[in-house]
C-alpha cells in the first residue's frame, strides 16, 4: 500500500495532491517507520527485563512523555487509516501499546487484553469451541473458570470431560470425534499441582486440538507457553502482570490467526479493556521482573519454614523436593511462583484459629500482590463447587491458600510462627 501511494503521488507529479492526500501520506509514512521502529527494537530485546521497561514504547514518545500517556478517548477521527479505532475494538493507542508489551513477553505472535481474566477465558471459549463441540480441560481448575463451564458452557451443549494432567497414557479415551481443544493450567489453583506441559501440547498437536492455557500463577517471568507451543495463553492481568490489587483486567496471547478472532468475540460481548485500565496495567507491568523474582524467593523459604513446622500437615509447592512434580517444574519453569496452599494437623478448628491469629497478611481473596493473601479457597475461589466437586477436586474445608507479596520473608514467617504457636 504503502509504495503504491508513493509512487501515485511523488514519482507522477501530474496527479493533483490535495491536503486530505498529502494528510494520509504523511500518516502512511509515519506508520510505516514506526511500526518497523518498533518490530526491530523489540527484535534487539534479549532479556525479558528489558522487554517489560521497553517494548510496546511508542518511538519517538510521545511529546517526549517517558510514561505513555491516557488516551481517554472512545472515538477518534477516521483520516483513512483503513480501519476505525474505538475502545470497544481494542485498538486505541493504550491497547496498541499493551498487546506489544505482552507479545514480547511471552514471546507470541500476537496478544489482546480484556476487562477481566473471565472476559478473557469466556471469550476464548466461545471463539474456540462451538455447540456440540467437546474439549478436555484438567480435572482441577480455578473455580470461576469451573463455573463457567459449568454454566455457560453445558448450557450451550458444549461438552467436556476432566483429565488427570500427570496421567497422558489416560488422556486418548476421553478423545471424541468433535474433540477440539485442551485446556490446562500452569499450576493449578489452589493445590499447585503441575500438568506434563510437555505432553499436553505433544498431545494437541498430535490430534489436531487447540492447546490452551491459563498462565496466571506463573507469569511470564516463570513460564512462557508459546515458547513451548501452547497455542493460547491466559492471564488474569488482575494478578501478577499488575501486582498492585487496584485494577481487574485479562489477556490472551498466541497464535494471530486465534487471536484476532478471540479479539472479534471480544467486541460483540463487550469485554473491553478502559483506556485507564490499560495504563495502570502498562505500568504495573513495568515492575514484574522485580517483583516475581522476590516472591520466587520468598515463597521458597516460607514453605520450606511451614514443611517443618510441627503443626504443619502438607505444603503444596512445586519448588519443594517433596512436591509430587518437583522435577517437571524445575525442568519446565524459570522460578516455582508466589503461590502456596497447605494443611494444618488440627483440621478445619486450627485452620481457623490461624488465619484469625495472622497480622502482618490480608485475610482476602485474590492474588499476586505486593502484599500477602491469605484465605481458604472454599470461601473464595472455590465457594460455587459443590461438596462433590470439592472432595473430588482434593479441596479440603481446612485449606489454606496464600498469596506471597514482597514484604521480608522473615517478617511473615515471625508473623506465621506466632499464628502456629497458638493453635491450641
Amino acid at each position: 500500500m504503502f509504495r503504491s501511494f508513493f509512487l501515485k503521488y511523488l514519482v507522477y507529479p501530474r496527479n493533483n495532491i490535495n491536503n486530505e492526500s498529502i494528510a494520509i501520506l504523511l500518516w502512511i509514512v509515519k506508520d510505516n517507520i514506526h511500526s518497523q521502529g518498533d518490530k526491530n527494537m523489540t527484535e534487539t530485546f534479549k532479556h525479558i527485563e528489558t522487554k517489560i521497561i521497553h517494548a510496546g514504547d511508542p518511538k519517538p514518545p510521545i511529546e517526549g512523555a517517558v510514561n505513555l500517556p491516557i488516551f481517554q478517548s472512545s472515538t477518534y477521527e477516521y483520516k483513512g487509516q483503513g480501519k476505525l479505532k474505538y475502545i470497544r475494538l481494542s485498538n486505541t493507542p493504550n491497547h496498541e501499546a499493551l498487546h506489544k508489551k505482552l507479545l514480547s513477553l511471552e514471546n507470541a505472535e500476537s496478544a489482546l487484553v480484556a476487562a477481566s481474566g473471565m472476559a478473557a477465558i469466556a471469550s476464548t471459549f466461545l471463539t474456540v469451541l462451538s455447540p456440540e463441540d467437546h474439549f478436555l480441560a484438567l480435572d482441577c481448575l480455578y473455580g470461576g473458570t469451573k463455573g463457567f463451564i459449568k454454566n455457560v458452557l453445558d448450557k450451550l451443549s458444549i461438552h467436556h470431560d476432566l483429565i488427570d494432567g500427570n496421567k497422558p497414557e489416560s488422556w486418548e479415551s476421553r478423545l471424541r470425534p468433535e474433540t477440539r481443544a485442551i485446556y490446562v493450567e500452569t499450576m493449578t489453583n489452589p493445590l499447585l499441582q503441575v500438568p506434563d506441559l510437555k505432553s499436553v501440547v505433544r498431545f494437541a498437536r498430535d490430534n489436531n486440538l487447540v492447546s490452551i492455557i491459563d498462565n496466571t500463577f506463573a507469569s511470564p517471568i516463570n513460564f512462557r507457553p508459546p515458547e513451548h507451543g501452547f497455542d493460547i495463553s491466559l492471564h488474569s492481568c488482575t494478578k501478577y502482570l499488575n501486582g498492585h490489587s487496584d485494577i481487574v483486567g485479562g489477556a490472551v496471547t498466541g497464535r494471530a490467526d486465534l487471536i484476532e478472532k478471540i479479539k472479534q468475540t471480544l467486541k460483540h460481548l463487550g469485554g473491553s479493556m478502559d483506556p485507564h485500565v490499560c495504563f495502570l496495567l502498562y505500568r504495573g507491568i513495568k515492575t514484574l521482573s522485580l517483583r516475581v523474582h522476590y516472591q520466587n524467593s520468598s515463597a521458597l523459604k516460607i514453605a520450606a519454614f511451614l514443611e517443618t513446622h510441627n503443626k504443619v500437615e502438607k505444603v503444596n509447592y512445586p519448588g519443594l523436593k517433596s512436591h509430587p512434580q518437583h522435577m517437571l517444574a524445575k525442568e519446565m519453569f524459570d522460578g516455582f511462583g508466589g503461590m502456596m496452599s497447605f494443611e494444618l494437623k488440627g483440621g478445619l478448628q486450627a485452620a481457623r484459629h490461624f488465619i484469625n491469629r495472622i497480622n502482618l497478611a490480608f485475610i482476602a481473596p485474590s492474588l499476586g500482590g505486593v502484599e500477602t493473601l491469605i484465605t481458604r479457597p472454599v470461601q473464595t475461589s472455590h465457594r460455587g463447587l459443590t461438596s462433590e466437586e470439592k472432595k473430588s477436586s482434593g479441596i479440603s474445608d481446612s485449606l489454606i491458600r496464600v498469596s506471597i507479596g514482597i514484604e521480608n520473608p522473615e517478617d511473615i514467617i515471625s508473623d506465621f510462627t506466632q499464628a502456629l504457636s497458638s493453635i491450641p
